[in-house]
């Protein structure tokens, strides 16, 4: 298998300009999704380069009703102590994402519990599933859970996605979306509702996964600065890289 880089990781923007330095992704269904909403920089740009693409992405997103700015640089690069000062002087906030992979068979061993049912998301539990999402993701506002809802359901006739849901007792508590590719899986939005926490729920529903894929490679992104990455590195994940990001509201 080849290297897996933040390059394998699925974005559901497409490309609308590309140029020497930068792909710029857009996703006009979903303009207040971050993630798919940015200019990815080919190589590590020198300020006067960053400007050019903040300028043309500002115009890009004003004229669409976009408010923020999203740039991510190269994998594995420092960004530099020049555009560092630029960034910290235009109010940016500079973050980094880890990418991490696991083989199925080093996933470690845990009982599993009898009170934690994880399954496929079907027609017949769609809704909960639905409704689970708009609850986690109205934290980021009423218009951002609407519009990914579109997006949700997209997914869910998407046959390269997996939509898994876990209940407690019966109860909805949690759950993940898998991106099925030739070689990997990926994560993507392992969540599990806060009263839930701490009964092994998370573990349970990766636990499916490897069970499903077992001559898979798991892989996901987690926030450099967010706690869950700890949960991950005692689970056996791999650090496989690291990527800068720098976003403007």
């Amino acid at each position: 298998m080849n290297r897996v880089t933040f390059e394998d990781i699925y974005n559901a923007g497409v490309i609308a300009i590309i140029t020497d330095t930068y792909n710029h992704f857009h996703l006009p269904d979903m303009p207040l999704y971050y993630d798919s909403n940015f200019i990815e920089f080919k190589k590590m740009p020198i300020v006067s380069e960053f400007k050019k693409a903040e300028h043309e992405l500002k115009n890009y997103h004003s004229a669409r009703g976009q408010h923020h700015l999203k740039f991510t640089f190269p994998q594995d690069e420092p960004i530099s102590k020049e555009l560092t000062a630029y960034l910290n002087r235009e109010d940016y906030e500079i973050g980094f994402l880890e990418l991490y992979a696991l083989s199925p068979k080093d996933f470690p061993v845990t009982s599993l519990s009898s009170a934690i049912k994880v399954l496929p998301v079907t027609a017949s539990n769609l809704e909960e599933f639905l409704h689970l999402q708009r609850t986690i993701d109205e934290q980021f506002g009423k218009e951002f859970a609407a519009q990914k809802q579109l997006q949700h359901k997209k997914n869910f006739s998407n046959p390269d996605f997996l939509q898994l849901i876990a209940y407690f007792d019966e109860e909805v508590a949690g759950s993940v979306d898998l991106i099925i590719q030739a070689q990997t899986v990926e994560i993507d939005g392992l969540h599990v509702l806060e009263k839930m926490r701490h009964k092994g729920v998370g573990s349970q529903l990766q636990r499916w996964l490897m069970d499903r894929f077992p001559n898979k490679l798991v892989v996901l992104v987690a926030d450099g600065e967010d706690t869950p990455r700890e949960m991950y590195q005692r689970q056996n994940y791999k650090l496989l890289g690291y990527q800068y990001e720098a976003v403007k509201t």
